[in-house]
């Protein structure tokens, strides 16, 4: 069982709060998780391939997949340099394909009825940002959160 840990950013430095654990369905979590991330620094949207992803100064950081498929389920590709190895031993976890699997990405799948709580999922997507995000952005986010770099 991984231990949950309520965690905050402070509200003066424009960051937005992590999702409530409350969140129902998948259009809701993942609304949720994607605004988490957009509100991470210097970080925008862009859609390669048809899939929505998050990018910090040009970097992919999460895959949050294609929307029309979250009737179905909820697929988001982070990098977990940390903890990557851990998470790959639970059940909705598996390295994402295309190779990036080897270079410590994760993927995780959310079905209707089995989602991961969306405070973890913000854990985890903090973790890539940090992974892949340039150091000078990454002292910008308080070092009081589960990912740490």
């Amino acid at each position: 069982m991984i231990a949950r840990r309520k965690m905050d950013y402070s509200v003066d430095m424009g960051l937005k709060k992590r999702p409530s654990l409350r969140s129902s369905g998948l259009h809701a979590l993942a609304e949720e998780v994607r605004r988490f991330a957009l509100g991470l620094p210097e970080v925008h949207e862009d859609f390669p391939w048809g899939e929505s992803v998050a990018k910090v100064r040009g970097k992919v950081f999460v895959f949050f997949g294609r929307s029309n498929a979250l009737d179905r389920e909820l697929s988001i590709s982070v990098k977990l340099p940390q903890s990557g190895q851990s998470i790959l031993s639970l059940p909705f976890a598996e390295p994402t394909g295309y190779g990036l699997g080897k270079s410590g990405w994760v993927t995780v799948r959310c079905t209707p009825n089995e989602a991961v709580p969306g405070e973890l999922l913000c854990e985890w997507i903090t973790e890539s940002y940090r992974a892949i995000a340039p150091k000078k952005l990454t002292r910008i986010i308080p070092h009081g959160t589960a990912a740490r770099a």
